[in-house]
Parts: structure tokens; sequence; C-alpha cells
């Protein structure tokens, strides 16, 4: 089969070929028909130290998808079948860890991740725990069902805190950032602030209404808060950059009492004058995936009832020019890019 892969330990993606992976008994085997370029798959490709700590080579990279199945292991007792257009969750668990038998899922220490510990998506053909398979309603497209993986990442994000009425600072522009600050307005947030220094990423998030963007080389966020009436600093802040001035920016810009939930994974160490957490009595919240599968289940409802998570989607590209969609993502020009896996 056609994959896209890790094939040595340097910068770079190689298309190549590879034998079709066998299913398990309680694996489904899924025939990819979209899949989207992840950050993570950016960090692979670019072979950074967290990818070289990380990674093994070779690998076949992706974990964000749709596809058809077209086997089912001899165990499988969930109601699939053969045709069945899905998704599913790129984190593979351990069922017997605590966290898995208390049900939180998304806490396992034991997770691995396909693209990244085990072979991915970035393939004509996934073989998957059939645990993991999410089925996409038919008002779902296949391309949105790529992108479900990130989007969760958002939904997941926002439902941390209480968003109706709420006035939120959401800093870093990228893909998810933009997905979330359209979900807080989406679901009754009284104003979202966007922050960032990207003019294109910027300018693709006012495709989404109600979100106020701020390029900060250029603007000055306190003139923002005038603007918008927010005196005494925002109650929520979603931190999806990881880049140490933001983390600084939205503790500036809490409100005594507000709250901070961090998802943008910083490269390294961040000054933090902790002294604004504890005067402001600041909440800050980490979040990691997805809930398994509650997001999954929300996300879905945000789509069927209007979300207009297509707009996201900048780049629609045969699989075949592939370095095409990893070029716009490096140089910060793309939302969501879809490898189209039925189109060579």
């Amino acid at each position: 089969m056609k994959a896209l892969a890790k094939l040595k330990p340097e910068p770079g993606m190689w298309q190549t070929t590879a034998p079709v992976p066998e299913i398990g008994p309680d694996d489904v085997l899924i025939k990819i028909t979209h899949t989207a370029i992840c950050g993570t798959d950016i960090h692979i490709y670019n072979w950074d130290d967290w990818a070289a700590r990380t990674v093994p080579a070779p690998m076949i990279t992706g974990h964000e998808f749709a596809g058809e199945i077209v086997a089912i292991g001899e165990r499988v007792t969930r109601d699939l079948h053969i045709g069945q257009r899905v998704s599913g969750e790129g984190h593979i668990i351990d069922l017997n860890s605590a966290a898995a038998r208390s049900g939180k899922f998304h806490l396992d220490p034991n997770t691995v991740g396909i693209g990244v510990n085990r072979q991915g998506a970035f393939a004509e053909f996934l073989t998957l725990p059939a645990f993991n398979v999410v089925p996409l309603p038919d008002r779902v497209p296949s391309e949105l069902g790529a992108i479900l993986d990130p989007f969760g990442n958002a939904v997941h994000t926002v439902q941390q805190t209480d968003m109706v009425g709420a006035n939120v600072l959401v800093t870093g522009a990228g893909p998810i950032g933009i997905m979330a600050a359209a979900v807080a307005r989406f679901i009754g947030a009284r104003s979202v602030t966007l922050t960032d220094i990207n003019p294109y990423r910027l300018n693709l998030a006012r495709a989404f209404d109600g979100i106020r963007t701020v390029n900060v080389r250029t603007e000055d966020l306190m003139d923002v808060r005038q603007e918008l009436g927010i005196a005494e600093g925002y109650d929520v802040a979603l931190e999806m950059s990881g880049a140490g001035a933001a983390i600084s920016q939205a503790l500036e810009h809490l409100r005594m009492g507000g709250n901070l939930t961090l998802l943008g994974l910083p490269s390294g160490r961040s000054d933090i004058l902790w002294a604004d957490v504890i005067l402001k009595a600041i909440t800050i919240r980490g979040v990691y995936g997805r809930e398994m599968f509650d997001t999954w289940r929300k996300m879905l409802g945000l789509i069927e009832a209007g979300f207009p998570l297509e707009r996201i989607i900048t780049h629609r590209l045969p699989v075949d020019r592939f370095d095409e969609g990893f070029e716009a993502m490096r140089a910060g020009q793309t939302g969501k890019v879809i490898l189209d896996w039925t189109r060579g």
C-alpha cells in the first residue's frame, strides 16, 4: 500500500510502500479516504528534539483521518459494519489502567499514539482497535471526519469553563486556537478576542463570526478591552500557542478570580510571575487530548447544530502532493490541510 513515513532520523517525509496491516481479533481495518496534517506531523517532519526523542524511524505518521471499514476482527461486538464511514480516537489506551477502569480513558498514562508510537494513518489502510472507532453521521462529510481529532482538542479546551456570557481571550491563532475561539462564541460567550502575530491566521479567523482578532505587534490589548467594554479583565483565557509571552499576556489580562486553560505546549521553561497567579486568585488547568468519548459526542453535535467547521480547511490536495501541504503548514500559511487518498 502507499504510505507517507518518516524513513530516516532526519528532516523530511517520504512516500513509500508498506504491507497492508493485519488486524487482530479486536480490531477493524479502515481504508483511508482523507487525512489532515497536524502540528505534531510538522514536528516529526522537522525532526526537532521532541520528535527525535519520541518517534522511532521508520514510522508511518499521521493521526487525523477518516475512511471506511473494510474488515472487522472476530471478537468485535460493537455495532460496526463493512462500508461504514468512520473516524477514530488516535490514542490507544491500556484498558486495565486505573484511569481507564475509572472511566477516565483520556488520562491513561500508558497511552500510545498512532503515527507517533505505532504505525499511523498516512496510508491507504489503518488498523485500529474497534474501541477507538467513531462512526460518522450522514451529515458529517469525511473531510470533516479527518479533522475531528484537532477539533476535539479545541472543544475539550473550551468545555473546561462555563463560557456563557463570558469575555474570553484566546492566545494563539493556529487552527486549534481558531476553532476554540469560534466554538466559545458559538456556545454563547459575550466576546471572544483572539491574539497572534501571524496575519494569515488572524485573517482566517475572521471567517468565523464574532471573533475580535488582534495582532499584538500592531495593537495594544488594553485598547481592545476598552473597545469591547472589558474593564476588569477577561473571565477566561485559553492559551493555545505554548509561547511564554502569550502565557504572560493571558495572566496580565485576566480579571481577579479568572480561569486560565493551557493547551499549547511550551518547548521549554517559561518565566511566569507566580505572584500574578496568586494575588489574582487565578485557576489554572492543563488540557491534553480529548475526553473519550464525551468530547466526540459533543463535537459531532456541534457540527450537526450548524457549527461551520469546514471554514478552517484552506487546502485540499491529492495525497501525491503532500509536500505542498507540509511546506505551506511549515510556513504558517494554512488552516487545516486535507490530503485526499482517493486521488493520487
